[in-house]
């Protein structure tokens, strides 16, 4: 009997993040042109969603469209057309949340399978046995659905598919149902073209008894005068801090969904679809979170009782996030679902570049993002679980052939990396696990706030893992946060001891200077000589080693 195996469903915004997220290890995309779907700014032509639907099929992966707008009049007569142009591009799917739209799509073209969007707000077993008397082959639970809830309509609803949200943005409202943005910006949440209001910086202000309203200002000489908390009807004596500064207030910024950490669940109970949001993401967000939920659901196949989602959360934290969180779950959310001192998106690693072409002795790679002296690159293989780690001292443009220390990402830049400079390396390896479209990082530096604020995701999330009330903590490293956020300071620095060509990471990059001739590096040397390619220190060799790096 052949195993059940949940998909896994990645977003398409345009052609190339299609194909990175499929290259990555994607089941299905879904993607939407911009007249009949809630992603009005998708950067998908007609022709180009004919290449990507073939692409996809090429690679015995499911394209899904998206038909999930809320219908106006001036819409409709736009329907026989848009459903002609489906049948042409032979989809596997047609994600519809309007159901009047769903009932003319179905009478139309039945042969077409429905999928039902989380914009309909699927939240019971009973509305999901509506829209299978209906004719959907699958719905998609509202992100509001908690785990509980998830597993009793599974056992009720056994002949329908069902879809979740695993991981991407947090809408505050339900499940999209927002006019914050109309109203603040013109802008029509419901038609895909979110202003992401709730994530603005507000400020407090004071009316006085004569009718004037004046700013409250709040700076070093009264900050001590003031707690400002939010206290919600239901849950009295519950206080919510906010931190407000020059910068303003952030109340409504959720944290990103990542259910990573209960995956094993939802693979446990046969949920069909496993859905990443995040059309508008970039490229480097297409293959990396495919690339890290991909091993975590062969993983469990392999060994379910031996699963365990640390590694894959290592994966995801070097996409920039604003704080995992496990959302609704558990059944309701928490103060640690949102981000209360800062609304950045932040991670460690940042997009550095693209294999564009694989020559007999170089990999062609566009850059993204500056890369400079001392940089410590990381080619991410979308097919082997290896990936490599190159210190970058200076760049050699690919048309030219000249020689630069700096190379800015706006300039869309070719370099050349000659498989000369990855003398630890098998060439076999690099021409096989590295082809065109493998995505490239580079570690980031961070500000003292930056640092504090990923450190403060960390302990929130562990706390909603385990379920714990322990507050030690989570006050310590918001108290940090905070002392951070007021210090203001712009300095940066990266995780290890390393600064421009000075210092040394102690993992053994492919070209670093100080690792493979430096006297103190010699027994880490040694160690990562005997062991499989691309192995590398633990932490605890670090530490035995006293290398910089382990301190």
């Amino acid at each position: 009997m052949t195993q059940h195996r949940s998909e896994l469903l990645m977003p398409a915004g345009n052609l190339r993040k299609l194909k990175m997220a499929v290259l990555y290890g994607a089941d299905a995309v879904y993607l939407g042109t911009p007249d009949m779907s809630l992603r009005t700014k998708s950067e998908f032509s007609l022709e180009d969603v004919i290449e990507g639907v073939e692409f996809c099929h090429e690679h015995g992966r499911r394209a899904y469209l998206t038909l999930n707008l809320f219908s106006h009049n001036k819409d409709i007569p736009k329907l026989d057309e848009y459903i002609e142009t489906v049948r042409k591009v032979k989809p596997d799917g047609l994600i519809i949340s309007d159901p009047g739209v769903f009932q003319y799509v179905r009478e139309r073209a039945p042969e077409i399978p429905l999928h039902v969007s989380t914009q309909a707000n699927i939240a019971s077993w009973l509305t999901t046995q509506f829209w299978q008397s209906q004719g959907a082959d699958l719905v998609v639970l509202a992100r509001e659905v908690s785990f509980p809830e998830l597993e009793e309509i599974r056992e009720k609803c056994p002949d329908i598919k069902l879809e979740a949200f695993v991981h991407g943005a947090m809408c505050m409202t339900y499940s999209g149902r927002c006019l914050l943005s109309n109203f603040m910006a013109e802008r029509g949440a419901n038609q895909g073209n979110c202003a992401n209001s709730c994530r603005w910086n507000y400020k407090f202000h004071m009316r006085l008894k004569d009718g004037t309203v004046q700013e409250l200002i709040v700076d070093e000489d009264n900050l001590h005068m003031f707690e400002f908390l939010l206290e919600e009807g239901v849950r009295p004596g519950e206080f919510l801090p906010i931190q407000e500064d020059e910068r303003g207030s952030y109340i409504l910024n959720s944290k990103d969904l990542c259910l990573m950490p209960k995956l094993d669940d939802y693979l446990r109970i046969g949920v069909d679809s496993l859905k990443v949001e995040g059309r508008g993401k970039s490229e480097y967000y297409a293959a990396v979170v495919a690339r890290a939920y991909r091993m975590a659901i062969d993983d469990y196949y392999a060994d379910p009782e031996n699963w365990n989602a640390a590694d894959y959360m290592e994966e995801l934290g070097t996409v920039g996030n604003r704080g995992y969180t496990l959302a609704f779950h558990k059944g309701r959310l928490t103060n640690l679902a949102h981000g209360y001192e800062q609304t950045q998106a932040i991670a460690q690693w940042e997009y550095a570049g693209v294999v564009t072409e694989v020559t007999e002795d170089a990999f062609h790679v566009e850059v993204k993002n500056k890369l400079e002296p001392g940089d410590v690159i990381e080619i991410v293989s979308p097919v082997a679980r290896n990936t490599i780690l190159l210190r970058g001292y200076e760049y050699e443009v690919a048309a030219t052939g000249e020689k630069k220390e700096v190379i800015h990402g706006s300039t869309k830049t070719i370099i050349r990396l000659p498989f000369a400079l990855f003398e630890h390396e098998d060439l076999e390896d690099l021409r096989t696990n590295f082809p065109p479209y493998t995505v490239l990082r580079k570690e980031r530096a961070l500000t003292e706030e930056q640092w504090a604020r990923l450190q403060l995701d960390k302990t929130a999330l562990a706390m909603e893992v385990k379920d714990s009330t322990g507050e030690t903590a989570y006050k310590r490293r918001r108290d940090k946060l905070v002392e951070a956020i007021e210090a203001d300071a712009n300095t940066k620095r990266f995780k290890t001891n390393r600064k421009g060509t000075e210092g040394c990471c102690g993992k053994g990059c492919n070209g670093c200077l100080i690792f493979w001739q430096d006297d103190m590096y010699a027994k880490a040397r040694e160690v990562l000589l005997e062991r499989k390619q691309g192995a590398m220190l633990t932490k605890a060799e670090a530490a035995e080693f006293k290398l910089p790096a382990a301190e």
